[in-house]
């Protein structure tokens, strides 16, 4: 019998890879090269904060679906970390069965249209694609299959939500409204429970809201994302900070048996050189948030910001492409990118760096800031930089920047952004001493489970990783409702 079963699974193996290879070759006659995506051209796209990314149309979405060659083992999956089916909905694409696609892709993901425009696929699920692991080809554009899905979807206002249990009348509480915390919401919401998302600020959506700008994710979109989760009856309370509001033990005796905090990282982090504290120079996280979430940017606003024609940004990450992009948007001639790595360490997405420099901004690789000046009413006008080289790797893996001597240079501005990365937010944790924390500041927690030190408190996103991608933070909202659900059914 065991011998009949080996000789089966090898047939049907070999019948795989024969049909394979018979999908391979008719792709290459019909779909060589993966999709570009339509975007707006670079001049037109900096005088406004139009969406610069256009999407698919049906016929690029179809034909690039039919490239996916439906592997026996699709690993594409296991690089996404919220586990969407991606071969189904692909299928669904290729079919023309655009609503259904948008329904695979809810099954496991709440923010479909947000993922398929800012998550790296490149670096995870396209990664896992069978042409990058086995054809060193171009993967399937699955990113741009997903936005397309849930585009269609939301412009036909066929809006599918998905099914909930009965209610249980169990009520949990969510602390933020970023990926890991509507992720969370939309999970617990399915399995009956009464979930209640407690928000700091006056909208809805953390940092999709206040840190990704409209030009790259329009607040639009978060919003239809937010609606479908109030239809499968989660509530918000905004304005609310947990831990000053209201403690955890309020909440406990107002009926809520379970907790998750997904509070992110907000506290900006600085450098520590000589100037910092000149005006004129911001953290990344205030110079978005007043731009994107209080129009600081609009004549009238009550918190405006003084954006100037020279201005730097240091970091190169996302957000920094963000910062400096947005500058140019503000009217800035010269909008600059202070980077101490060269631009092949440097961590923001390709595509973002591409679109930086179609957009004009100027990089300065392998160069660090290390003094601020300014005139005489304390308002910075001058930045000392120096050049570096790369070094010996250090504990990132990357080599480490050295300063030269003697390579010292003063460039004038008006702004300066510093973008080098972010703490978590306190507040949470300092509200309960029972709560252990690591040494960054992040709350501790079981890596399985996300469970803390505090039974019923669960956690994730940058609360917990210090600061990641929205799919790892949504990743970690879907992991901490199947453990949550666990414990509570335990209890």
């Amino acid at each position: 019998m065991e011998e009949r079963d080996s000789y089966l699974k090898e047939e049907r193996a070999q019948q795989w890879r024969e049909d394979l290879r018979k999908k391979i070759k008719n792709k290459e006659r019909t779909q060589q090269v993966r999709v570009k995506m339509n975007e707006v051209d670079a001049n037109e796209r900096i005088k406004s904060y139009v969406e610069v990314n256009a999407g698919l149309n049906v016929e690029q979405a179809q034909a690039e679906a039919s490239r996916c060659i439906d592997c026996a083992n699709p690993t594409c999956i296991s690089g996404c970390p919220v586990e969407i089916n991606i071969p189904k909905f692909i299928k669904r694409i290729e079919q023309g069965e655009f609503l259904e696609a948008a329904k695979t892709l809810k099954e496991t993901s709440t923010l479909p249209a947000v993922c398929g425009r800012v998550c790296p696929q490149e670096k995870q699920c396209e990664a896992k694609c069978f042409y990058t692991q086995k054809l060193k080809q171009d993967p399937v554009a699955i990113g741009y299959l997903e936005r397309f899905a849930a585009d269609y979807e939301r412009e036909s206002g066929q809006i599918s939500v998905p099914e909930v249990k009965e209610k249980n009348n169990i009520k949990v509480a969510c602390i933020g409204s970023g990926p890991a915390g509507l992720t969370f919401a939309g999970e617990m919401a399915k399995r009956g429970y009464d979930v209640t998302v407690f928000e700091a600020l006056h909208e809805i959506g953390g940092v999709l809201k206040y840190g990704i700008p409209e030009f790259r994710l329009p607040n639009n979109i978060v919003d239809v994302e937010i609606n479908a989760l109030k239809k499968m009856g989660v509530e918000f309370e905004t304005n609310f900070i947990v831990g000053k509001t209201a403690t955890i033990e309020d909440l406990k005796e107002e009926g809520f048996q379970a907790f998750f905090a997904g509070s992110g990282a907000g506290l900006p982090r600085f450098m520590g050189i000589p100037g910092e504290n000149y005006i004129g120079i911001l953290s990344s996280n205030e110079y978005l948030t007043r731009i994107n979430l209080m129009h600081a940017a609009e004549q009238d606003t009550d918190t405006p910001v003084v954006s100037g024609k020279n201005v730097m940004v240091i970091g190169g990450g996302n957000t920094a492409m963000d910062s400096v992009r947005t500058a140019k948007r503000l009217g800035a001639d010269r909008a600059m990118i202070v980077y101490r790595r060269s631009m092949d360490e440097m961590p923001a997405r390709v595509e973002e760096i591409h679109h930086a420099q179609e957009e004009g901004i100027e990089f300065m690789t392998l160069t660090n800031p290390i003094e601020y000046l300014a005139n005489d009413k304390g308002r910075v006008n001058r930045v000392v930089v120096q050049k570096m080289e790369l070094g010996e790797p250090d504990a990132s893996g990357r080599r480490r920047p050295m300063p030269i001597e003697g390579s010292e240079e003063t460039i004038e501005v008006e702004t300066v952004v510093v973008s080098v990365g972010v703490s978590p937010n306190p507040i949470v944790p300092d509200s309960l001493p029972d709560l252990k924390t690591t040494k960054w500041g992040t709350i501790a927690v079981n890596e399985e489970n996300l469970q803390s030190s505090i039974p019923e408190m669960f956690a994730g996103g940058d609360i917990v990783r210090g600061g990641a991608t929205v799919i790892l933070a949504m990743g970690d909202g879907r992991n901490a409702a199947q453990s949550m659900d666990q414990y509570l059914k335990n209890e």
